[in-house]
C-alpha cells in the first residue's frame, strides 16, 4: 500500500500540533487521545479503511456483538479511504494523538510511530494469541523481538486476470515467465483488449511492478542487501526498471490511467471488475473490491497467477511480495481496546471474515473457510512461501516509500530512466 509523505525527521517535527489539528479537522478533535470514559463507561476510537464491502458491513456486526457482551464499552469506528487515512494518520502522529485502535500495514511507518513512543508494546499480552496465528502474518509488526500490532488479514500481491478475455486473445494459460507476459500483452492489444488496469493517480499500485521485478531478478537477498545498505543502485533494481519500461513501452494500461484511482468510480478495480481490462496486479482483496467498485461479479471468469519469474534471475514464484492488515494501539489505550482486537479474530469472527471473500486467514486452520479456488491458490502460495517481502512503500521509512512510488510512476510515464529511479530511491534512503 502507500505511505505517508513525511520523512523520519519531518514525521514528528514539521507539523505542529496546531497545524495538525487544522489538517485533520474534526477527526483529530474526536481522537483527542482516545479512550474517553465517564461513569464506568469506556469509548474506544477505532480508525480503519473499511470503505468497501465486505468489511463495511462485517465490522459493524462485530462491533455490535462485542458491545452486547460488554455494555460498558462503546466502539466508535471511523472509516477513511486509503489515501485519506494515510494523510490523517500523518497529521495525528505529528500531534502525538493517535486513536485508541488504528489500522497499520507495519514496516517502516509503524516503526517510526513505535520509535516516537506512541504505540503500545503488545508482546506480553499477545504471547498466547500469537501461538495460534500464522507466523508470517506477524512479521511486519515485530521489531527487535517485540510485537506492536495484531494482524487480521494476510495475503500477497499477484495477477488477477479475466479468463474470457485471455481466451478471446488466443492465450491458453497464465504466463509463467515475464517474457511470456509481455508477449501476452501484445496479443491482448492485437485483439483490441486493454491488457492491464492501473490506478496511476494513487501511485502505490504501480510500485508493485518494480518491486516484484527486483525480487524476481535479484531474489530476496537483493532486497535484504538494499535494506541493510540503503542502496538501491545494484543491478537488480536497475534491471527491474528496464523490464518495467519494456512493459510501459507497450502502452498496456487503460486510457486515462494516469488520473485513475484504485477503488473510485471508473478506477482500476472498476475497470477490471467490469471486464474492460484483462489483468491487474493487486493484493488478495482484489475480487471483493472489483465487485464493489463495478457492481459486477466476474465469477468463474476471474483467475489468479503469481508474478512470473524473470529468466536468469534467482527469484521464484515462492518468493512472495505483499502484506496484510493489522491493528495497533496507541500508548496508554484502555484495556478494552486490546480485548476488542482479540475478539475481532476469535474463531467465529475469523470464519466470518475469511468466508466473506474479503480477508485471508491469520489464524491457523482458518483457511478451511475458503471456498473460492483463486483465494485457495493465494493461501496455498503463502503456505509454500520460501521468502517474503513487505510492500516497499511500507517496509522502509515513509520518505523512502514515497520516493519509490513517485519514481516508479515517473518511470512508467517516461519521465525518469531506470537508472534515475534507482539513484533517487538510494539518495532518499541514505538521507534518513
Amino acid at each position: 500500500m502507500g505511505t505517508p509523505h513525511l520523512s523520519r525527521r519531518s514525521f514528528l517535527a514539521t507539523v505542529s500540533a496546531g497545524a495538525a489539528a487544522a489538517t485533520a479537522g474534526p477527526l483529530l478533535a474526536a481522537c483527542g487521545g482516545g479512550g474517553s470514559g465517564s461513569g464506568g463507561k469506556t469509548t474506544i476510537e477505532w480508525w480503519d479503511i473499511a470503505t468497501t464491502e465486505p468489511s463495511q458491513s462485517l465490522y459493524p456486526q462485530i462491533i455490535k456483538a462485542y458491545q452486547a457482551a460488554h455494555p460498558d464499552v462503546t466502539i466508535k469506528i471511523t472509516n477513511l479511504e486509503n489515501e485519506a487515512y494515510k494523510a490523517k494518520m500523518t497529521a495525528v502522529t505529528a500531534s502525538g494523538k493517535l486513536p485508541d485502535i488504528f489500522v497499520t500495514w507495519g514496516g517502516g511507518v509503524l516503526k517510526q510511530q513505535v520509535d516516537a513512543g506512541l504505540v503500545e508494546d503488545l508482546t506480553a499480552r499477545s504471547a498466547s494469541l500469537a501461538s495460534g496465528l500464522i507466523p508470517i502474518s506477524l512479521q511486519a509488526y515485530q521489531f527487535g523481538g517485540k510485537t506492536y500490532a495484531i494482524p487480521h488479514d494476510m495475503g500477497m500481491v499477484g495477477f488477477w486476470y479475466n479468463k474470457r478475455l485471455f481466451a478471446k486473445a488466443g492465450i491458453k494459460d497464465a504466463p509463467p515467465t515475464w517474457a511470456r507476459l509481455l508477449e501476452d500483452v501484445r496479443k491482448l492489444k492485437a485483439a483490441g483488449i486493454t491488457p492491464i488496469a492501473l490506478a496511476g493517480k494513487e501511485k502505490w499500485p504501480a510500485h508493485y511492478y518494480w518491486s516484484y521485478l527486483a525480487l524476481r531478478i535479484g531474489g530476496t537477498q537483493a532486497l535484504k542487501q538494499a535494506a541493510a545498505s540503503n542502496d538501491f543502485s545494484a543491478p537488480p533494481f536497475v534491471e527491474a526498471g528496464r523490464q518495467l519500461k519494456a512493459l510501459a513501452d507497450l502502452a498496456p494500461f487503460q486510457q486515462g490511467y494516469q488520473g485513475a484511482g484504485y477503488d473510485a468510480p471508473g478506477g482500476e478495480a472498476a475497470t477490471m471488475g467490469s471486464g474492460r481490462a484483462a489483468m491487474e496486479l493487486m493484493g488478495q482483496w482484489a475480487p471483493s473490491v472489483q465487485k464493489d467498485a463495478s457492481g459486477k461479479d466476474l465469477g468463474a471468469d476471474l483467475g489468479f497467477f503469481p508474478f512470473p519469474v524473470v529468466e536468469g534471475g534467482p527469484g521464484t514464484t515462492t518468493d512472495v511480495f505483499g502484506g496484510g492488515n493489522g491493528h495497533a494501539l496507541r500508548k496508554g489505550a484502555p484495556a478494552a481496546a486490546y480485548d476488542f482486537l482479540t475478539f475481532l479474530i476469535n474463531a467465529e469472527n475469523e470464519r466470518k471474515l475469511v468466508s466473506s471473500g474479503g480477508f485471508m486467514p491469520v489464524v491457523k486452520g482458518a483457511e478451511s473457510a475458503i471456498a473460492d479456488p483463486n483465494r485457495k491458490l493465494v493461501a496455498e502460495t503463502l503456505a509454500k512461501a520460501t521468502g517474503f517481502q513487505l510492500y516497499l512503500d511500507q517496509a522502509f521509512p515513509p520518505a523512502v516509500g514515497q520516493e519509490v512510488n513517485d519514481s516508479v510512476t515517473d518511470l512508467i510515464a517516461g519521465k525518469k530512466t531506470p537508472e534515475q529511479v534507482a539513484q533517487a530511491v538510494t539518495k532518499t534512503a541514505k538521507s534518513q
